[in-house]
């Protein structure tokens, strides 16, 4: 049917209006630039050249695409098909092609809060070591996966989490990085490696696909009785959290165990809470499950100890009947769950088990004990070692009592400046000597650094 004078007049201005928005839309794509054009980091606080690549890489891209459709959406408005069609169509792609440039700008801010924070004095250069420490961490030796390049930056609240790597992003993609958040009040002592290194150890049971290869396995468990059924149902749905804090013990020691204590150091009705929903095993369980990993990794009294100290720091005999019940039901699955975890044999590892896998001699109580010893008074010892060795071996000595947290926050602090430093260094040295578009630099350990005292 033919519009009315005023119809067309008004499908003509809302023509116009559109063509109008789409392109103060594409003058707003031109304001958001790289990275590299505006942040006033210090070379030492950068992302390393694999994440900036990435994420610059990625966001090009979704800034490209969106230019693209910018302009064939133009073309389309002022060809005789746009002209023809009814005005609400054009709207129609219009508002779609809208939504797009918010994933865009969303997907953006995702990455400006990890760049943006590396302008920040001190923190920014600490946020570069916990670069290094994740990326030592989530090495695994035996070649079974490639791994991300991984940015951290920092944010409210006492628990860390993991925007993984080769997973979707809002408004589509996959994530180039692996992002990792962590709580500012974590920074900077030894309880940073274990909040850091448990969500490494997310990306790297994702990449192993770990939980996936077990869940079958403890659906099995649940074909017994009603009790026994319920215990291995909470085992299969608190699994990924309980793989990471196996990682995390595995890396850190008895840094995992402590370092949980202190997240999931609450007022007792959230420690024992159970929730039907929710995938993190109840924390007064979750720590006594934490030693018990660390025990089977690393056969030591600590473990023992630690779990006692839990339970003297939150009681069970107040709780209700039916509450206590539940906790002695898990507490005494534990062995047996324990045991099924750590000798299990994923075909992502090869038939190598998960305790071979990734329990390393030089992380158990007795080898750290020494090395920390071995290093004593020397900054240079310690910043030769594997990052998440050095801060195994500070996470042992504080559990034994033998390091103050003051002296403990100096060192942790010192430590990744010069990590970040190193690799800064180490990475400039590569690209000075290769000429090459794009280096993801192989991290030494070893390089000199500057005198020091604790």
């Amino acid at each position: 049917m033919d519009e009315s004078p005023s119809t067309a007049l008004a499908s003509d201005r809302a023509r116009q209006m559109l063509a109008l928005e789409t392109r103060a839309l594409l003058t707003r794509l031109e304001r958001v630039k790289p990275f590299v054009l505006y942040e006033t980091m210090v070379l030492a606080a950068a992302p390393s050249i694999a994440a900036q690549s990435a994420i610059e890489g990625y966001l090009a891209r979704g800034r490209q695409t969106l230019r693209r459709l910018a302009h064939g959406y133009l073309a389309w408005l002022h060809s005789s098909e746009g002209q023809q069609l009814p005005v609400a169509e054009t709207q129609r792609r219009y508002a779609i092609l809208k939504l797009h440039f918010n994933d865009i700008l969303s997907q953006f801010d995702i990455f400006a809060d990890v760049i943006t924070q590396r302008s920040e004095r001190d923190n920014g250069v600490w946020l570069s070591g916990l670069d290094v420490v994740a990326a030592d961490a989530l090495h695994l030796p035996g070649g079974y996966y490639d791994a991300p390049p991984v940015v951290c930056y920092l944010n409210r609240g006492h628990g860390a989490a993991i925007r993984r790597a080769r997973t979707r992003l809002p408004g589509g993609g996959e994530n180039p990085v692996a992002i990792i958040q962590v709580p500012r009040e974590r920074m900077v002592g030894s309880g940073i490696a274990s909040s850091l290194v448990h969500e490494v150890g997310h990306q790297g049971a994702d990449l192993l696909g770990l939980a996936a290869s077990l869940r079958p396995v403890l659906k099995g468990m649940q074909r017994s009785g009603p009790r026994e059924a319920l215990v291995w149902q909470l085992w299969e749905r608190w699994i990924s959290e309980i793989l990471s804090d196996l990682w995390s013990v595995a890396r850190v020691g008895i840094a995992g165990t402590t370092g949980l204590m202190g997240v999931v150091s609450l007022p007792a009705p959230f420690v024992f809470r159970v929730s039907a929903d929710d995938p993190h095993p109840i924390p007064w369980v979750r720590v006594k499950l934490s030693a018990a990993l660390g025990d089977a990794l690393y056969p030591d009294p600590q473990w023992q100890a630690a779990a006692e100290m839990w339970e003297a720091l939150y009681p069970t005999h107040y709780l209700t009947p039916t509450r206590q019940a539940l906790l002695a039901a898990l507490e005494q699955a534990i062995p047996a769950f324990v045991s099924l975890v750590v000798h299990h044999r994923p075909r992502s590892l090869r038939s190598a088990s998960l305790k071979e896998a990734l329990a390393t001699p030089d992380r158990t109580p007795a080898r750290l004990r020494a090395v920390f010893e071995g290093w004593r008074g020397s900054r240079l010892k310690m910043q030769a070692a594997p990052p998440s060795l050095v801060l195994a071996a500070i996470g042992q000595s504080k559990a034994d009592g033998r390091l103050s947290p003051e002296r403990e926050s100096r060192i942790t602090a010192d430590l990744l400046t010069d990590w970040a430093m190193q690799s800064s260094l180490d990475t400039s040295a590569i690209c000075a000597t290769r000429a090459q578009t794009r280096v993801i630099p192989t991290m030494t350990w070893g390089r000199q650094a500057p005198a020091w005292q604790p």
